[in-house]
């Protein structure tokens, strides 16, 4: 008999990052809920068939609205097994004494208050079930500090120290918190800001997108609280 398609909610769906592990997790059939504050458009996700896709626009950063796309999600799809928050802003230039607070409030929403939102409201309901999967996005290059990027190596190490809390507060009751920390991502943008790099050295979305979706299968059950280092050649 085959078994129940798993519900996949992945934040940042919108981006180069979502749309591959959306692919990836389509191409098991997977059933997807893709939150963005950016439209998913009609071609997007004719690519992800067969998956059945659920696309809310909306802003993470606002608690009512995810847990109100969260309550549509279950109207829809009875559960959510995994969660993939992919959520992510960057910015660098200033010394930490000189960095705006509009820089510090942006990185840190983007990056922390986004997951903290839709972990608020996803972890009851695999509470209820009795399992899931969740899987943050860090980044390598905030395991220190570093000059010109303090804000944004602060805002993704509280990332990876909330993924290790979660990953002790919940793997007890069946739920696996971990988080994987890339290089510098291959997208058209990061090319256009970075014209003389070499991208063959950088992350292809596709490939950290295998990591992610290793961590939330069934292989990944015994890893609690990990932090997977995603870096290409670099």
């Amino acid at each position: 008999m085959a078994s129940n398609p798993r519900t996949i909610c992945i934040t940042g769906a919108a981006g180069n990052l979502g749309m591959a592990v959306a692919q990836v997790f389509a191409n098991e059939g997977a059933q997807l809920v893709l939150l963005d504050r950016a439209p998913i458009g009609e071609a997007a996700l004719v690519k992800l068939a067969p998956a059945q896709c659920l696309p809310i626009t909306l802003d993470l950063c606002d608690t009512a609205q995810v847990a109100a796309a969260v309550a549509q999600a279950l109207a829809r799809f009875g559960s959510i097994d995994v969660l993939c928050n992919l959520t992510g802003g960057f910015a660098m230039g200033d010394a930490v004494h000189a960095t705006s607070d509009s820089t510090w409030d942006f990185l840190h929403d983007m990056n922390v208050r986004t997951l903290r939102n839709t972990s608020r409201a996803v972890v009851p309901q695999m509470l209820r079930q009795g399992s899931g999967k969740i899987v943050n996005v860090g980044a390598f290059s905030a395991q220190r500090g570093l000059a010109h990027m303090g804000a944004y190596t602060a805002a993704k190490s509280e990332v990876l120290r909330l993924t290790e809390a979660m990953a002790a507060e919940l793997r007890a009751k069946n739920i696996n918190v971990n988080c994987v920390l890339p290089s510098i991502l291959d997208t058209p943008q990061n090319r256009a800001d970075m014209p003389d790099a070499d991208p063959a050295r950088w992350v292809s979305p596709h490939d950290l997108a295998q990591v992610i979706a290793f961590l939330a299968s069934d292989a990944a059950r015994a890893i609690h609280g990990a932090a997977i280092p995603v870096t290409g050649l670099s």
